[in-house]
């Protein structure tokens, strides 16, 4: 008897602002799914995923979640100020005996439970709503952009969490590797209407050309059909009026038809024009050294950045990558070294902090007033490259409306503030590109573009980024910085860094014995011919996976090594035990794979 799905929406129809954001939109989810949520900035992926978390109420239709089916969301902006620290918040969900939980998902994501809710940033707040959500263990997680403000070492490590849960989960993200690795199957919101793909992300590009194509086809045939109507209604009707009418109104329904297909959105007209050509040498950087106090962020660094590179910079978040990055463009001054800049530059630098933004301003007066792009003596155009441009056309181009050109930029989401602060940038020529963090919040088809107009600049990239895939798709060059001043240089993107490292880490071929047992094996593995990519994959992540059930099951033996436990707490004894026993199972699993995919590599 097949079981009932853990939600299910029927006949649901909503309505913001006037407009239908859905209309009869009906979707189930399954035990054991592992769903990728995606769309267009604006078309609705939170809001729908607050449907499903019963936070939104829809104007009609129905939510069904079976009885003793916890359904869990990952907030956004959670409500701390009942809490003192930040590890009391994570943990107000769960029963005393759970709480251990927390600190089990600490470490991960580099969440800090003492953390005071006082001077806790955005990123930690979210961070802190995150582990209270995998502690819970719902059974069904609804994770709305998980990965922001997590590094690249966070990332990887939620990666292997939900890659190795039993939990159903439906996921936002901007995070294509993210995606591809963990989903079975895709919902794709587009114009109101929820389709689903029965595969993994990394079909989804290929499913959605064909499902356009497929409606572009279908609009021309209907096109057709309506002119030959048409031309038919013209020449003939008065000689048949009576017998005809039918086939009139037959004519009527397909203009009425075509009139109701709702037309797709575009995508942004976003384009960088490049400045007046850079000298060959745009940065040469020797022996810089620079620290906080106790806290070194490099140290005897060295760096030359020729015209036309794209160097990417990847580490821990608070390791210094944006420190790095304002001293090579002049913004702060290194302890020691020097920063020697080239000639005739063109800076234009996107803030992942957005601090250029000013949020009580409308968008309207954000870009008129913005001294590069200001045309003196009109307030209702731009300079845009050169050419002034009426703002609301410049808007458009980036895909805003008329009704929100007036509406303040603090309204906006975060990928429609992503998507003003590139407007603003891409305003003027440039020869050099600081881009910091500019893939948080923007969705896929922008991605894409984004990474199409940096292939064809003209200019020099700098680069921040946590997004691997981004990374790999854009940086000739990168940098790897891993704290205590350690910055080292690597030709390629995020996987060829691997790589390097990987082999520069890997022992030599006489000290290859194979380990007595998994968790003995190194920490980065060398690809292997043999083996799948999905396969060298999995190999290279599971002596993370094997380290993260050994630090739980330690944790696991200290508390039940308490004499006193069964007695003052049986529950809290009881629930460690059988987390005790998952975790001792799952552990002898992950080493027997290894040990497979090993065998199988060096055969």
């Amino acid at each position: 008897m097949a079981r009932a799905p853990l939600l299910q929406l029927s006949s649901i129809s909503l309505t913001f602002g006037g407009n239908p954001l859905y209309d009869g939109l009906d979707l189930t989810v399954q035990e054991g799914d592992r769903v990728a949520l995606v769309g267009r900035n604006g078309s609705g992926k939170s809001t729908l995923m607050k449907v499903m978390a019963g936070l939104v109420e829809p104007d009609q239709g129905s939510r069904v979640v079976p009885t003793g089916t916890r359904v869990g969301y990952m907030e956004q902006e959670p409500d701390l100020s009942a809490f003192a620290t930040l590890g009391d918040y994570a943990a107000s969900g769960l029963a005393e005996a759970e709480r251990y939980r927390i600190e089990m998902v600490a470490e991960g994501l580099k969440f800090r439970p003492d953390a005071p809710v006082a001077t806790a940033s955005g990123g930690e707040r979210r961070r802190a709503a995150l582990a209270k959500l995998l502690a819970e263990s719902p059974e069904l997680m609804l994770l709305d952009e998980p990965t922001n403000h997590l590094d690249i070492q966070a990332i990887g490590w939620l990666e292997a969490y939900l890659r190795d849960t039993r939990t159903a989960y439906v996921l936002i993200s901007h995070d294509r590797a993210f995606l591809r690795h963990l989903t079975q199957a895709v919902l794709w919101i587009d114009r109101g209407e929820v389709r689903r793909l029965e595969k993994g992300f990394e079909h989804f590009e290929e499913w959605r050309e064909t499902t356009w194509a497929e409606e572009d086809d279908a609009r021309h045939k209907l096109d057709r059909k309506i002119k030959a109507e048409a031309k038919w209604a013209v020449e003939g009707i008065s000689a048949r009026r009576k017998r005809n009418m039918g086939r009139v109104r037959a004519l009527q329904a397909l203009r009425a038809e075509r009139a109701g297909q709702i037309r797709r959105q575009g995508t942004a007209l976003m384009e960088l024009e490049s400045g007046p050509v850079s000298g060959k040498r745009v940065i040469e950087a020797k022996g810089l050294v620079k620290s906080f106090g106790a806290k070194t962020i490099v140290k005897n660094f060295d760096l030359r950045v020729l015209r036309g590179d794209r160097v990417a910079f990847v580490g821990p978040n608070g390791v210094g990558k944006t420190t790095l990055l304002k001293m090579l463009t002049g913004e702060l001054a290194p302890d020691a070294g020097t920063v020697t800049q080239g000639t005739n530059l063109d800076m234009a630098v996107f803030d992942q902090t957005r601090s250029t933004l000013d949020f009580s301003m409308t968008l309207w007066d954000g870009l008129v007033n913005d001294p590069e792009m200001r045309v003196s003596g009109r307030a209702d155009q731009v300079m845009v490259r050169g050419q002034p441009k009426h703002v609301v056309a410049y808007l458009k181009d980036f895909l805003f409306d008329e009704q929100q050109a007036r509406a303040p930029i603090g309204s906006l989401s975060g990928g429609e503030r992503a998507r003003l602060l590139l407007a603003r940038i891409m305003a003027k020529p440039s020869n050099l590109l600081v881009l910091d963090e500019p893939t948080n919040d923007l969705d896929v088809e922008t991605l894409d573009l984004l990474q199409d107009i940096l292939g064809e600049y003209d200019g020099t990239v700098l680069l921040v980024s946590h997004d691997r895939d981004f990374i790999d798709r854009v940086a000739t060059t990168t940098i790897a910085m891993e704290g205590d001043g350690k910055a080292t240089v690597y030709a390629g993107g995020w996987t060829d860094y691997q790589t390097q490292k990987a082999l520069t880490e890997a022992p030599p071929a006489a000290e290859k014995a194979a380990p007595k047992k998994a968790a003995e094996a190194p920490k980065e593995v060398v690809k292997k011919a043999g083996l799948t990519f999905t396969e060298k994959h999995r190999l290279e992540a599971l002596p993370g996976i094997i380290e993260k059930l050994e630090r739980e099951i330690g944790k696991l033996h200290e508390l039940l090594s308490d004499p006193d436990l069964f007695t003052r707490e049986p529950v809290k004894f009881a629930k460690a035990s059988e987390m005790l026993v998952e975790r001792e199972a799952a552990l002898a699993a992950a080493e027997e794979e290894w040990l497979t995919l090993e065998d199988k590599a060096s055969s």
